[in-house]
């Protein structure tokens, strides 16, 4: 399958080329790092893990308004567009099943499985379209980073609300409360299934950057990170989302559409055939091109076209 340049979301900020001189303006501390790469366009070392870091605060300031946004070193560094795009194709969703309209921001409620130390699907959706939030992670550290981001960002820290999963065996279990509705869920789950296996993803990208790794050198340092949870669990990635789907059974009246990105295109038929043996009403497969990469997320609800309509008429 062939695929566009820069085939973003119709709705996302980033189309085309980093307008690094506004970057740069907004955030002066972005310009030590900006250069002419090998094809005489102005860029930065994405190899390097701070200029990665320090672009993606100067575009959290620049275009969203979110300041003094930072992540520990070796924490993972979330490319913005591409977590914007997952953002916008569940608007599209809620618009899809309200006849065309996105239901009433000030009750719509979303929960963001591993948030991680940067927050950041949060603070774009808050952003973008002024849903709420409750972000969880297994991680105390990852979330006392997210409330320091929050605040310095009053605004968004009123519509996000932090919950630490304090077992590493459950997803949804003793995150969701007795009194909690959410019209979506969303992840971006670990997916690699070994240390080993993490470890061998950081030497591919590294190489993709034409950077040497040999067995004498050092680990390098990934330039988007990631450490533990973030990048891998027993089973991989298939066994992090069929654990989601099972638990998501329990909770089947309490949330409109159950969401999460499938990173390796093998997983989806398993999947899909998890799906349909738990009884899922309707399930779907929303396909994001972004630049070089495919991706993709399934979508599914336990909701029969009457209970739909029941919540609507009372949430939306």
């Amino acid at each position: 399958m062939s695929i566009k340049k820069n085939p973003f979301h119709h709705s996302n900020r980033h189309q085309g080329q980093y307008d690094f001189e506004r970057l740069r303006q907004s955030t002066p501390s972005l310009t030590p790092f900006i250069s002419l790469n090998q094809h005489g366009q102005t860029s930065i070392d994405f190899a390097d893990p701070l200029a990665v870091k320090t672009l993606n605060a100067a575009i959290l300031k620049t275009d969203y308004g979110i300041t003094e946004w930072d992540i520990p070193d070796g924490q993972l560094c979330p490319p913005i567009p591409g977590r914007a795009d997952y953002i916008h194709y569940l608007a599209d969703l809620l618009r899809q099943s309200h006849q065309g309209k996105l239901p009433k921001k000030q009750r719509l409620t979303v929960l963001d499985i591993g948030t991680g130390a940067s927050g950041i699907y949060p603070l774009l959706g808050v952003a973008e379209y002024g849903w709420h939030f409750v972000a969880s992670d297994i991680n105390a550290d990852s979330l006392s980073n997210v409330q320091k981001i929050l605040d310095s960002n009053p605004a968004s820290s009123s519509q996000i609300t932090l919950r630490l999963q304090h077992d590493p065996n459950t997803i949804f279990n003793n995150i969701i409360a007795p009194d909690d509705w959410f019209d979506l869920t969303m992840c971006n789950p670990p997916f690699h299934g070994s240390l080993a296996e993490a470890q061998e993803g950081t030497q591919r990208k590294w190489n993709n950057l034409s950077k040497k790794f040999t067995n004498d050198s050092a680990t390098p340092v990934l330039n988007f990170g990631g450490q533990g949870a973030e990048l891998w669990c027993l089973g991989g990635e298939l066994a992090f989302i069929e654990r989601m789907i099972k638990e998501s059974t329990a909770l089947s009246g309490r949330c409109f559409w159950f969401t999460c990105l499938v990173s390796k295109s093998a997983n989806l038929a398993p999947l899909k055939v998890i799906l349909k043996r738990v009884g899922v009403q309707e399930q779907r497969e929303i396909a994001m091109a972004q630049g070089n990469k495919q991706s993709r997320f399934l979508a599914w609800t336990f909701l029969t076209p009457v209970q739909q309509t029941g919540w609507r008429k009372l949430r939306w």
